[in-house]
């Protein structure tokens, strides 16, 4: 009895045909729905990992030239490098926006130039100037009036007049002084500037009224007009034409 000899073995197929074995035992449902799932998987995989989408300021131009390119290119001539201008500062020397530089004089500390802000008063003036000394005479000035460029501020010492204000002209004579008679020599009167003696002289002026026209002067300020005079205590109509051809403002 012979041995039994082993099974022939059998050739090695070729790769189409076990590729084709494959697909066969697969199946085409299968190979589908894995095509599809592979695709999805894929496209959510490159969805997670995609570069975010650029910033509005990423988009915007800006420079990139250095400030030593910068200055090159200026020196050179380059239109495409050159700069914008620095900003300039405002002009403080327009009106209603600069300093307001007046002169301080008379009876306070420190006369002398001062420079002081617009709308500031009179009495700041004289603050700026260290004050009052003791004989100011601070009833002589209206000290809310507002101060203007390059005005001159006088303190005057009880019972002064600034002395460059006085008028040159009313005076009155000694013979009419020995007689008490009023007697107007020279010149009108300025009534925001003269004293109660010049004041006298005025036809039908008398002490109490030249007083009086001085105290509306000091609480009101400078008569603007000499129609103005009405005001007073004591004056009426017919004392102001009186009078009128013989003073001004």
């Amino acid at each position: 009895m012979t041995a039994e000899l082993p099974p022939r073995p059998e050739p090695p197929r070729r790769w189409f045909e076990t590729l084709q074995a494959w697909l066969a035992w697969f199946g085409p449902a299968r190979l589908i729905v894995s095509a599809i799932s592979v695709v999805v998987v894929a496209a959510g995989v490159a969805w997670l990992v995609r570069a975010p989408a650029p910033t509005t300021e990423a988009g915007l131009p800006f420079s990139t030239a250095s400030p030593a390119a910068a200055s090159d290119s200026a020196s050179t001539g380059d239109a495409t490098a050159a700069t914008l201008p620095a900003p300039t500062a405002p002009d403080t020397t327009v009106a209603g926006i600069g300093p307001v530089i007046v002169h301080v004089a008379g009876e306070v500390a420190l006369p002398g130039v001062y420079e002081l802000a617009v709308g500031d008063r009179v009495h700041a003036a004289i603050e700026a100037a260290g004050g009052p000394t003791a004989a100011a005479d601070l009833d002589g000035l209206n000290l809310a009036a507002a101060v203007a460029d390059g005005q001159r501020i006088y303190v005057p010492v009880r019972g002064e007049v600034d002395p460059a204000t006085v008028p040159s002209g009313p005076t009155v004579s000694a013979s009419s002084v020995s007689s008490g008679v009023d007697e107007v020599t020279s010149g009108p009167v300025d009534i925001n500037t003269a004293t109660a003696e010049q004041l006298e002289t005025l036809p039908g002026v008398g002490p109490a009224t030249a007083a009086a026209i001085i105290d509306d002067r000091r609480r009101h300020g400078p008569f603007a007009a000499v129609a103005d005079l009405e005001r007073v205590p004591g004056i009426g109509p017919a004392k102001l034409a009186a009078i009128a051809d013989l003073v001004t403002v």
